[in-house]
């Protein structure tokens, strides 16, 4: 359990962002969809340097917008391995706010993906626990 635990620490991904112009919505807030892009990212990085397999998003859960995020903030984005099962590795996102002239920070957005593994023929797969 004790290298279950260090796998986890060490697959951690962490991505900062500035917000800027390109990424805004119609409100002058960060886009979502470009925010969901981030997330998916870093979820993906996060459920591959844990398993060093081949891994597809089967499903996005509980994405929570708790904060608007404004142009001049730097973002965030911060995945760790909630669950590992055989089949199914679940993610845990969070994204952090922080004023880019400021000292404020705080969590804007936080939700779970849940992943599984492809073979080499792109088909699903069991999660190889040897590979840890």
């Amino acid at each position: 359990m004790d290298s279950m635990n260090e796998l986890i620490k060490l697959s951690e991904t962490r991505q900062f962002k500035a917000v800027f112009p390109n990424t805004l919505n119609a409100n002058d807030t960060l886009f979502g969809g470009q925010v969901m892009q981030w997330m998916d990212e870093v979820a993906y990085i996060t459920a591959t340097r844990y398993t060093r397999q081949r891994m597809f998003t089967v499903t996005i859960e509980n994405i929570k917008f708790h904060k608007a995020i404004n142009p001049d903030s730097i973002v965030e984005v911060v995945g760790s391995v909630e669950k590992a099962g055989p089949v199914k590795l679940i993610v845990k996102v969070e994204v952090f706010v922080e004023e880019m002239y400021g000292p404020a920070r705080e969590k804007a957005i936080d939700g779970v993906f849940v992943f599984a593994s492809l073979d080499e023929n792109k088909r699903p797969r069991r999660i190889d626990a040897n590979l840890h």
